[in-house]
């Protein structure tokens, strides 16, 4: 149940975009596990793709399964599984419009307690047309241990990420519950020269005593616009969008 029979999964059914757009949208979105199970989520998920024009979905707590379609036949993904129950498997999920050209599902060194499960992360790439990448870092940070702990599981973000040269975004539910782990995070991301997606507190996003728990950060693309959805009753958190522009290398 807590080492998954299977880490990373894969489906691409249709024929995908071959690039990622100059200017595309990206959802990030802790799930709660309830992408497959209520009735609800895909009207809802398939009206908001269409409205906002949604390149990439970045799920934590998914549902899935390998070779199994996506909620939605237009997208392709990669899962990285943190755990397995009567074959179902859970953990973060990164869909796209784009097939990624590379990705690598992981477990946290850490687990959630002694007895509990470890998490997982999920770096992908995806080509623009120029021959660029976009790596992106689908995130459900080590939640029930102490900072010291949390701390080292941050620092190997660093290491995943560091010696990408090019577009990237982290993005995900990083269980910033404290002070200290809210630091730690920023100390992260100055390393990696990322800007965070200037979510307010009135947006309610996902807190925990006035510290947000989901973050979007980006570095080589524009921001353009970003909400956060409130409209949906189907987790306890809240979806939060941006669109990015890529910036130009002339």
């Amino acid at each position: 149940m807590f080492i998954p029979s299977l880490l990373h999964h894969r489906s691409c059914y249709f024929a995908c975009s071959s690039f990622v757009p100059d200017t595309f949208g990206l959802l990030c979105w802790n799930v709660y596990k309830k992408n497959t199970k209520h009735p609800r989520f895909k009207p809802y998920l398939q009206a908001l793709t269409l409205e906002q024009e949604i390149d990439f979905l970045l799920f934590q707590e998914a549902n899935f399964k390998d070779e199994k379609h996506f909620t939605l036949p237009e997208y392709t993904f990669d899962a990285a599984a943190n755990l397995e129950v009567m074959g179902e498997f859970y953990g973060v999920l990164s869909a796209s419009r784009v097939e990624s050209k590379g990705a690598q599902a992981y477990l946290s060194e850490g687990r959630e307690s002694l007895i509990g499960p470890h998490k997982s992360l999920l770096l992908s790439a995806y080509p623009f047309e120029d021959g660029t990448k976009l790596l992106i870092l689908n995130v459900h940070a080590i939640n029930f241990r102490e900072n010291k702990r949390y701390d080292k599981e941050l620092e190997r973000f660093l290491e995943l990420m560091k010696y990408h040269e090019g577009p990237m975004i982290i993005a995900g539910d990083f269980n910033t519950w404290n002070k200290k782990r809210i630091q730690k995070l920023h100390e992260i991301r100055k390393k990696l020269s990322l800007e965070a997606v200037p979510f307010k507190q009135v947006d309610k996003v996902k807190s925990f005593m006035g510290n947000h728990l989901d973050f979007i950060f980006y570095r080589g693309v524009e921001l353009l616009d970003f909400a956060v959805f409130r409209d949906h009753r189907l987790s306890d958190h809240n979806p939060l969008f941006a669109q990015f522009r890529k910036i130009s290398n002339r």
